[in-house]
Protein backbone atom coordinates (compact mmCIF):
# COMPACT_ATOMS: atom_id res chain seq x y z
CA UNK A 1 0.00 0.00 0.00
CA UNK A 2 1.24 3.54 -0.71
CA UNK A 3 2.20 5.66 2.48
CA UNK A 4 1.41 9.00 0.57
CA UNK A 5 -2.42 9.20 1.31
CA UNK A 6 -2.97 9.51 5.06
CA UNK A 7 -5.40 7.29 6.70
CA UNK A 8 -7.01 7.72 10.13
CA UNK A 9 -9.99 6.32 12.06
CA UNK A 10 -10.41 9.43 13.49
CA UNK A 11 -12.41 12.26 11.84
CA UNK A 12 -9.25 15.15 11.82
CA UNK A 13 -5.72 15.40 11.39
CA UNK A 14 -3.97 16.28 14.49
CA UNK A 15 -1.68 19.86 13.61
CA UNK A 16 -3.41 20.19 10.27
CA UNK A 17 -6.85 21.67 8.98
CA UNK A 18 -9.33 20.19 6.21
CA UNK A 19 -9.52 21.99 3.28
CA UNK A 20 -11.65 20.59 1.14
CA UNK A 21 -14.18 17.35 1.68
CA UNK A 22 -14.34 15.14 -1.70
CA UNK A 23 -16.37 12.84 -0.77
CA UNK A 24 -16.87 9.12 0.64
CA UNK A 25 -14.08 6.67 -1.01
CA UNK A 26 -14.75 3.00 -0.60
CA UNK A 27 -12.61 -0.14 -1.77
CA UNK A 28 -14.15 -3.74 -1.66
CA UNK A 29 -13.16 -7.48 -2.09
CA UNK A 30 -15.34 -10.67 -1.65
CA UNK A 31 -13.70 -14.03 -0.71
CA UNK A 32 -14.67 -17.29 -0.74
CA UNK A 33 -13.52 -20.45 1.42
CA UNK A 34 -11.26 -22.69 0.07
CA UNK A 35 -11.85 -26.67 0.70
CA UNK A 36 -8.59 -27.20 2.28
CA UNK A 37 -9.03 -24.30 4.67
CA UNK A 38 -12.38 -26.08 5.89
CA UNK A 39 -10.82 -29.19 6.82
CA UNK A 40 -8.63 -27.81 9.01
CA UNK A 41 -10.80 -25.35 10.23
CA UNK A 42 -12.93 -28.78 10.76
CA UNK A 43 -10.31 -30.15 12.31
CA UNK A 44 -9.33 -27.45 14.72
CA UNK A 45 -12.81 -26.74 16.01
CA UNK A 46 -12.50 -30.07 18.01
CA UNK A 47 -9.56 -28.97 20.01
CA UNK A 48 -9.73 -25.41 19.61
CA UNK A 49 -7.26 -22.68 18.51
CA UNK A 50 -6.68 -19.96 16.19
CA UNK A 51 -7.69 -20.92 12.07
CA UNK A 52 -4.72 -19.68 10.98
CA UNK A 53 -5.72 -20.14 7.27
CA UNK A 54 -8.61 -18.22 8.06
CA UNK A 55 -6.58 -15.21 9.84
CA UNK A 56 -4.44 -15.13 6.76
CA UNK A 57 -7.02 -14.63 4.51
CA UNK A 58 -9.15 -12.15 6.79
CA UNK A 59 -5.97 -10.36 7.02
CA UNK A 60 -5.58 -10.34 3.34
CA UNK A 61 -8.92 -9.19 2.02
CA UNK A 62 -8.98 -6.27 4.77
CA UNK A 63 -5.41 -4.75 2.93
CA UNK A 64 -6.63 -5.44 -0.73
CA UNK A 65 -10.05 -3.46 0.35
CA UNK A 66 -7.96 -0.64 1.47
CA UNK A 67 -5.41 -0.54 -1.12
CA UNK A 68 -8.61 -0.21 -3.56
CA UNK A 69 -10.26 2.30 -1.13
CA UNK A 70 -6.74 4.38 -1.50
CA UNK A 71 -6.51 4.06 -4.92
CA UNK A 72 -9.93 5.78 -5.16
CA UNK A 73 -9.22 8.47 -3.05
CA UNK A 74 -5.61 9.13 -5.00
CA UNK A 75 -7.19 9.08 -8.13
CA UNK A 76 -9.64 12.44 -6.28
CA UNK A 77 -6.25 13.48 -5.60
CA UNK A 78 -6.89 13.26 -2.15
CA UNK A 79 -4.05 14.14 0.63
CA UNK A 80 -6.02 12.21 3.45
CA UNK A 81 -9.09 9.40 4.39
CA UNK A 82 -10.47 9.95 7.45
CA UNK A 83 -13.09 8.37 9.50
CA UNK A 84 -12.20 4.76 8.20
CA UNK A 85 -14.38 1.95 8.81
CA UNK A 86 -13.78 -1.45 8.12
CA UNK A 87 -16.82 -3.75 7.71
CA UNK A 88 -17.54 -7.76 6.96
CA UNK A 89 -20.67 -9.44 5.48
CA UNK A 90 -21.62 -12.95 4.56
CA UNK A 91 -22.59 -12.23 0.75
CA UNK A 92 -23.24 -16.64 0.47
CA UNK A 93 -22.52 -19.72 2.25
CA UNK A 94 -18.66 -19.68 2.61
CA UNK A 95 -18.46 -16.22 0.93
CA UNK A 96 -17.43 -12.79 2.83
CA UNK A 97 -17.43 -9.06 1.44
CA UNK A 98 -14.60 -7.28 3.45
CA UNK A 99 -15.65 -2.94 2.81
CA UNK A 100 -13.17 -0.46 3.35
CA UNK A 101 -14.67 3.42 3.35
CA UNK A 102 -13.93 6.49 4.38
CA UNK A 103 -13.79 10.07 3.34
CA UNK A 104 -11.34 11.37 0.96
CA UNK A 105 -10.49 14.69 2.16
CA UNK A 106 -7.64 17.75 0.82
CA UNK A 107 -5.62 19.11 3.75
CA UNK A 108 -4.28 22.50 4.41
Amino acid sequence: MKNDILMTTTFDVPGREIAEILGVVRGNTIRARHIGSDIGAGLKSLVGGEIKGYVKAMTEAREEAMQRMVAEAESLGADAVVGVRLTGSQIMAGAAEILAYGTAVKLR
